[in-house]
Order: structure tokens, then C-alpha cells, then sequence
């Protein structure tokens, strides 16, 4: 990989700000002074510093998020402020998020830049399993729980079945096995009653970090990796 490519991806610039480093002679390759933007370096192996910082090589990132309310899902809006805009240290890893939350939904969110992690737990035909804490308006009947376990029907079709566990008279958690438009609150709605506050608590067997507060982030263990993997 090229120098100067290498250290703008690593967010220590714009190409032109590198040059700008490397022409002052504020980088160093494994301890020497270099001046050319295009000498090759192993990313993974040399050693790379800027004024006396050494750079860490970042490929894959993998970032829980604790949703807050009011930001939506997505890279870049002209009108509303994105999950993205909650993480500055990382955007120059061209980060996303891997599928979405509702803007007035909180909750459990990962945002990576690979885009087969994405894909592997995104992809309808993976079924997997996203958990949501649900405050609704009315009472969960006993009904409502066997109708969730045989598939609620929705205006586009039937959903595959689901979970309904009551926590109280209006608190209950819902795992779902698909990802369907505004799917849990549709669901809530066909059984005649309102989602009024929604949050996600679990992705496959990746639960959210209680210790995160809304807006807060950081970057995922190997272990929690593998939990998305099981």
C-alpha cells in the first residue's frame, strides 16, 4: 500500500495534508525519515509514525452502538443528524451501520466497514434472531403471545413466528427472525395495540452493554464477534 494512501485512510489527513507531513519530514517508516508518498509499506508489518506517534493499522472495525432517539440510521442525511455523526474517531473507516434502527428507536446498533460482516447477519435468508424491549399502550393477553408463536399476518404477508415474553402488564420482549419495514411496531398494530417506546436489546446472541450509556459506543471483543457468529 502507498504511503500516503495508508496514512490518509488512517484518518491523519487529506492525501495533500500528508504530503504536506511528509515534505516537513514528520513521518517515519520503522524509525527513518520518509519524504516520497509513493513508497510502499506493509500496513501490517512496518512501523509508522507521525511526529513521534506511532499510527495502528485499522482494517475491519466492528462498534456497538447505544442508540439514542433522534438519529437515524445511515451515513449521511441532509436534514437529520445520523448514528455516524455519534462517532467522529472512527469515520474515516467509511463506517456504516449494519441494518437499521428506527429514528425513535434506541438501542442496540453495530456499525462496521465490512460489508460481509454486514451482509452475514443483515441477509433475509441468515434468520437472525434481534431481541426489542417493547412499552406498549394496552395490556399483553395471552392471546397476543400465541399469536406472535403461530405468525402474525401483516399487510405484505405473514412473518415467521416469534416471541412474545411478557415482563409485565405492558413491558415485553420480542425476538423476531427477519427484518421487515417497522416489522415489531406492524405486528403490535395488527394485534390491536401501540408500541409507544421500542429498544433493542440483543442481536443473534450479542447482547447490548449495560454499561453503555445512550450515545456511547466501543468497539466489540473477539468473544462478542464470535456470539454474532453462533
Amino acid at each position: 500500500m502507498r504511503l500516503d494512501k495508508f496514512l490518509a485512510n488512517m484518518g491523519v489527513g487529506t492525501r495533500t495534508e500528508v504530503k504536506q507531513l511528509l515534505k516537513k519530514g514528520n513521518i517515519e517508516v520503522n524509525q527513518k525519515v520518509e519524504k516520497s508518498p509513493k513508497t510502499q509499506i506493509n500496513p501490517e508489518q512496518d512501523e509508522i509514525s507521525v511526529n513521534g506517534e506511532q499510527i495502528e493499522y485499522i482494517d475491519h472495525i466492528y462498534i456497538m452502538l447505544n442508540k439514542p432517539k433522534g438519529y437515524i440510521s445511515a451515513t449521511h442525511d441532509d436534514s437529520a443528524q445520523t448514528v455516524i455523526d455519534l462517532i467522529p474517531e472512527y469515520q474515516h473507516l467509511d463506517i456504516f451501520p449494519v441494518g437499521r434502527l428506527d429514528k425513535d428507536t434506541e438501542g442496540l446498533l453495530l456499525i462496521t466497514n465490512d460489508g460481509q460482516f454486514n451482509h452475514n447477519l443483515m441477509s433475509p435468508t441468515k434468520h437472525v434472531s434481534k431481541t426489542y424491549e417493547v412499552v406498549s399502550k394496552f395490556p399483553i393477553k395471552e392471546s397476543d403471545i400465541l399469536a406472535f408463536e403461530k405468525g402474525i399476518e401483516l399487510s405484505d404477508g405473514p412473518v415467521k413466528p416469534a416471541q412474545l415474553v411478557k415482563v409485565n402488564e405492558t413491558i415485553s420482549h420480542v425476538t423476531i427472525y427477519e427484518g421487515k419495514y417497522h416489522q415489531v411496531k406492524r405486528m403490535f398494530h395488527a394485534i390491536e395495540n401501540e408500541v409507544l417506546e421500542l429498544k433493542r436489546l440483543k442481536i443473534a446472541n450479542l447482547a447490548i452493554d449495560g454499561n453503555l450509556q445512550s450515545g456511547e459506543y466501543r468497539l466489540l471483543t473477539d468473544e462478542e464477534i464470535q456470539l454474532l457468529q453462533q
